[in-house]
């Protein structure tokens, strides 16, 4: 009854309230929405009936909400931008205002096709966190260490070695077949990414003797098509251990918590791009299917590019 009695205070008349504590009702009982969701849906259905009531200057109403334009929905968009709310509470906001739409047009109490023209702001791309060159170094020296057990330990180290030294996704990694193993002289290895394309990645000799190291401790008979990297009782290694593996690092090196095994991935393209590297040849390397993806790792070393720039331009002298 509480969550209703927020609603009755609502901008509306007394029939769109009534269907507002409908679609409250709907939301928590037969969608089962948290807390912390309905709440939000609330305060955001709440936020725009108030800013149609003052666009609008009447109270709201079915009739006054079916009528709105897309002009008015662009209008509450821009308002909240101009007060400052950030991307990801607008997109919310509208999916919240969009979900009310939807519920009364199923139940054939109004509808306003305009609302699906509106464009749902886009969200801000979060930037890949890369660890430190040093931090990645000492990961790559400790984690051999974590285990009692020598094999495994050098299992881990030649799983890191893999996204770091070559910027292989972590599923990548663990899907590679004992046959997969590259060779003392072998100089690329064969990957087959996301979407079942492939690529070539250059191997480092340090990844080759890292696999090479594992492969020779592994008490588990690896055959030719099963998988490279073994589990504690022989089966496949699978992504928690080395997630968890990772998050013990963070422990004893004090790493940020975005030190994930993905993280070293980032790290291999962040290092590269500081480097010197090409933005192309690193979005090959790591099997990008936009140069826009790559793209967000210029971002992240924006240090590299300015001293580039002051460097080159010769304007900058």
């Amino acid at each position: 009854m509480a969550r209703t009695a927020r609603v009755i205070g609502f901008q509306a008349d007394p029939d769109l309230q009534r269907l507002i504590e409908g679609w409250v009702s709907w939301l928590r009982d037969e969608r089962r929405y948290s807390s912390h969701t309905l709440d939000a849906y609330v305060r955001d259905l709440s936020g725009f009936l108030a800013f149609v009531a003052e666009h609008q200057g009447e109270q709201p109403t079915r009739q006054l909400l079916s009528a709105l334009k897309l002009g008015d929905f662009r209008a509450w968009l821009a308002r909240r931008a101009g007060a400052g709310l950030s991307v990801t509470s607008t997109a919310r906001a509208l999916a919240a205002v969009r979900t009310f739409y939807r519920w009364a047009a199923r139940r054939e109490y109004f509808e306003n096709t305009a609302l699906n023209l509106v464009r749902t702001p886009r969200r801000p791309q979060a930037l890949p966190k890369a660890l430190s060159a040093a931090d990645a170094a000492a990961a790559l020296q400790v984690v051999g260490s974590l285990d009692e057990r020598d094999w495994v330990g050098k299992r881990d180290t030649a799983v890191l070695l893999l996204l770091y030294g070559c910027g292989l996704r972590i599923g990548e990694a663990l899907s590679l077949s004992a046959s997969d193993a590259p060779s003392p002289d072998q100089e690329v290895l064969l990957i087959t990414g996301k979407g079942q394309k492939q690529r070539q990645v250059p191997l480092l000799p340090v990844v080759i003797q890292g696999i090479e190291s594992y492969i020779k401790a592994c008490p588990h008979s690896l055959t030719p098509e099963g998988p490279l990297f073994r589990a504690i009782r022989g089966g496949p290694l699978g992504p928690r251990a080395v997630q968890a593996r990772v998050q013990t690092l963070r422990g004893q090196l004090g790493l940020p918590e975005t030190a994930t095994p993905h993280a070293l991935r980032h790290s291999f393209a962040t290092h590269l791009l500081a480097g010197g590297g090409d933005l192309r040849a690193i979005q090959e390397l790591l099997g990008h299917a936009s140069l826009s993806t790559t793209q967000r790792y210029t971002a992240v070393d924006g240090g590299r590019l300015g001293a580039v720039y002051a460097a080159a331009h010769p304007r900058a002298r």
